[in-house]
This record gives C-alpha cells, structure tokens and sequence, in this order.
C-alpha cells in the first residue's frame, strides 16, 4: 500500500509538469488553431534559461524562474509575430511546417550554444522527507503546490477578468468574437505569452528532478500533443485531467509493470480512450 501511495505521489508530480506543458499547447491550438510543435523547444530553452541564471550567474532559484519566464514571453511573442501571423492567410499545413522547423532550429542553437552536455539544476530543496512511511523530496512536493496555484490563478483569470474572458470568446467563436470587435493581434500575443509563462514555469520546475539537455523537449512535446487529443482538442479542462491521468499511468505502469515500457503508456492509453470516445474526453466545437 505504501509503495501505491508513494507512486500515486510520483505520478503526481509528472502530471503536474504535462499540465503546464499541454495547457500552454492547448490555449494556443484553442485559439488560434496552431499545433506549436515549437513547444517543446521553447520549453527547453526555459529550462537552459533557468540554468544560466540559477547556477552560472547565481540568482536565487525563484527569481531565475520568474526571469526565465519573462524571457521566455518575449520570445514566444516575437514568434507568434514573425513566424505565424504571416502565415494566418496561407494553407493550414503551413503552421505545422513552420513549426517543425523552429523546434528543430531551437534544439541546433541549444547544442551550440551549450553542446551535448546534459546539466543538473541543484536546488535547495532537495531535502527528503518522510511522511507516514512515505519519502518525499520538497521539490516533488514544491512542483504540485506552484502547479495547484498556478491553476487556480490561470482559472481565476480567465472567468473573472474581461482580458480572460476575450480569450475564452475567441477559442469557442473565432467568427463571432471578430465580428464583436475583438482584436485578434492581441489576443493572439496575449495566449502565447501566457502560453510562455506555463512552458518556463514547468521547465524550471522539472530542472531539478531531470537533466536539461537540448532534446529534452522531443518526448514532453510527443505527450502533450497526446494529452490535447486525448482531453479533447482545445479543452482547457481536458489537458488537465489529461495531464494528471498520463503521470499517475506512467508512474504506476513503471512500477507494477516496467520502467522500460513507461513512455509507451502514453500512446497506448491515447488508443484505449480513443477508440471509447474518438473526440477526446472534453470534446467540443472548434469553429
């Protein structure tokens, strides 16, 4: 019971990094339509970001974090700008090129930049605990609270503030929102900030538990985009418990069933729910 217990803890805290991984991806598909591939790459350089400042330059782990994230918007938004907007009049199947390339590009610079070397991020909270049996690191457990709060204040924004709700019109009506007079420039900006801020939150977050190496977005990317279609295109709610179901299933297919067949349980849990329900637990319109 105890090992379950621990695991159930484990599988937690991987979800929580995937659901600020494919949150981001979901609000910019949600929005805009764009499979951001680039994702991952964006991700990865948050976490060389974060490792820069953290280690080499010696700022304190949160505040690295948080210039981290703001790096990380002004890129996302210059992006947004110079490689996607041209292309919103051209065929769809542009955006997925586009973003293939920039991810491949990023995962180039990265490797020159800092080469093939893999890097821990030390922290200071690396100390274990132990809690009725259970050995929990604080950083397993500083990963679920930022994730909780993170959540509750992403939902706070989007129900109680007229920006958030501008978002949430233009992902559920893209024509409606145009013809209220909604700026589609801006939003378009303000999601990929936003979507910014969730991809260097989860990177940094994940640095001290995992190595931060150029391609360590490949595999994050692959189950994000599993966890969009498995939620539900778009879904905000179901990138969520996407999220959350992927982690505990890895962590508990690890465990009881192998460690080497724990990146297969993504796609093989992606065929069972969609072959049960094709448009994703949290199916809605996209128009």
């Amino acid at each position: 019971m105890e090992l379950f217990i621990q695991q159930l803890f484990n599988g937690l805290t991987t979800g929580s990094i995937y659901v600020l991984v494919a949150l981001g991806l979901t609000m910019v598909y949600g929005v805009m339509e764009i499979p951001n591939f680039a994702h991952g790459g964006l991700y990865m350089l948050a976490a060389y970001f974060t490792l820069v400042l953290s280690v080499f330059s010696g700022l304190n782990y949160w505040l690295s974090l948080l210039l981290s994230a703001m790096g990380l918007v002004v890129i996302g938004v210059a992006v947004e700008r110079l490689v996607y907007n041209p292309l919103r009049n051209g065929p769809h199947i542009n955006y997925f090129i586009a973003a293939i390339g920039l991810f491949y590009l990023l995962d180039g610079l990265a490797l020159i930049i800092w080469g093939p070397e893999y890097w821990q991020l030390p922290v200071s909270y690396d100390r274990v605990i132990s809690i009725f049996g259970l050995t929990l690191t604080v950083q397993r457990l500083v990963v679920i609270f930022t994730t909780v709060l993170l959540l509750v204040g992403l939902n706070l924004f989007m129900k109680k503030t007229l920006v958030g709700a501008t978002i949430e019109a233009m992902s559920q009506d893209r024509e409606g929102a145009f013809l209220v007079g909604i700026n589609a420039d801006k939003v378009a900006m303000l999601t990929f900030g936003i979507s910014m801020v969730l991809a260097a939150m989860a990177a940094s977050l994940a640095a001290p538990l995992h190595l931060v190496y150029p391609s360590m977005g490949h595999l994050v990317i692959l189950k994000a985009f599993v966890i969009l279609v498995l939620g539900g295109m778009g879904s905000m709610p179901g990138a969520i418990v996407g999220g959350y179901i992927l982690g505990l299933a890895e962590s508990m297919g690890a465990t009881y069933i192998s460690m080497n067949y724990k990146d297969l349980v993504a796609f093989a849990i992606l065929v069972i729910i969609l072959s049960i329900k094709p448009t994703g637990l949290f199916s809605r319109e996209v128009t």
